[in-house]
């Protein structure tokens, strides 16, 4: 290996921990991006930290805090770009710049336009070393929903599957659980921890009650949005009584003033959203969400809700569990009918990943407009 080769080795080696300690933000940094921060002076860290909230420190901040002196002259790996503008904290690339720091090294450029690349430009016009593009695919990944709400005003919509290998989520008779094992189960879990809100439909609250809350140990609960445009979920649904997390029932303009006083009542916030119809206008709900500084968002519908989401181009990201049983031809189908006549009208999918997660096969991939 040269000497080139192991330097860029151990920026990718400091750029990962960096990218380590970001994710523990994720779900709880919102409208901001998580980010994590690492100093590093002769091959050994001697600060580091990640965003925890907005309102609170920025990670490099923190991390430049931790290292003190011995930050003059050390390199700082951060995943994001830092930033130039004055918000709820001061500017981090004038504090990065007193610190001393020979170096910066950066994942993702940031990708509001405001800041995109000023950080870096005012790092080199004072002399500061910047390298970029570090482990940038990650890096670009960890800041998904920040980028979508900070360019579009949405928040990033990953839609979750679950289905047996004839793309089935429940027999004949509504039997549905377990299609696929544990291991996927707490993968879905660690995405609700890791989420601003979750998102289902009324009819899977009534089917479910499901709670839509975190299972992990010291996990956090996501935001739980039922789409209910005639106000029917029921008043002793669990979601509405565990006082675990915010439910948010996003219902038509012209609803039942007295239903929605009922629910409001019972704990929930009512979204009035302009409809389509009877249903509730799905892009005007994301774009609700939004204004509320959501910026990711789990769906976990039945298959009319997830059909509606496709059609609409609302999906950002498609995760589909595929467990290895078959249920047959007149089981429930993952997916509602999507008006699809031809091929050449079909929603084409891309960069498809496939994982196995215990017996079951995770796909993810970009749903793409057709």
């Amino acid at each position: 290996m040269t000497a080139r080769d192991h330097a860029s080795a151990r920026d990718a080696e400091f750029m990962r921990m960096a990218l380590a300690l970001a994710r523990r933000g994720l779900g709880r940094t919102r409208p901001n991006p998580p980010v994590g921060a690492v100093v590093v002076r002769g091959g050994r860290v001697v600060g580091s930290g990640w965003h925890r909230r907005a309102g609170t420190a920025h990670a490099e901040a923190i991390a430049l805090a931790q290292a003190g002196s011995a930050a003059r002259g050390a390199t700082l790996y951060l995943t994001l770009e830092p930033c130039t503008h004055q918000g709820r904290m001061p500017p981090c690339a004038p504090q990065v710049i007193a610190s001393g720091v020979a170096r910066v090294v950066i994942g993702a450029i940031d990708p509001n336009p405001i800041v995109s690349r000023r950080g870096i430009a005012q790092l080199r016009r004072s002399g500061v070393a910047v390298t970029t593009g570090v482990e940038g695919e990650a890096a670009q990944e960890l800041i998904a929903g920040f980028a979508r709400h900070v360019v579009s005003g949405r928040p990033f919509v990953r839609l979750k599957l679950a289905a047996s290998a004839d793309g089935r989520i429940a027999t004949r008779t509504g039997a549905s659980r377990w299609i696929t094992g544990a291991p996927a189960r707490r993968v879905v879990h660690r995405w609700r921890n890791e989420m601003d809100a979750v998102l289902v439909g009324v009819d899977t609250v009534i089917a479910d009650d499901p709670e839509l809350t975190c299972r992990r140990a010291g996990g956090r609960d996501p935001v739980r949005v039922v789409v209910d445009g005639s106000l029917r979920i029921p008043a002793r649904a669990r979601l509405l009584h565990d006082g675990r997390a915010p439910v948010w029932i996003a219902t038509r303009a012209r609803h039942d003033r007295v239903r929605a006083a009922r629910l409001e009542r019972a704990g929930a916030t009512i979204l009035a959203i302009p409809s389509r119809g009877r249903h509730v206008d799905l892009g005007a709900l994301l774009v609700a969400l939004g204004r509320r500084d959501v910026t990711s968002v789990l769906v976990e519908a039945g298959a009319h809700l997830s059909a509606a989401l496709i059609a609409g181009g609302h999906v950002d990201e498609l995760c589909w569990f595929s467990a290895p049983l078959l249920i047959g031809g007149d089981g429930l189908p993952m997916i509602g009918p999507l008006g699809v006549r031809s091929l050449r009208g079909a929603f084409p999918l891309a960069d498809l990943r496939v994982e196995r997660v215990g017996d079951d096969l995770l796909h993810t991939a970009r749903v793409e407009a057709r």
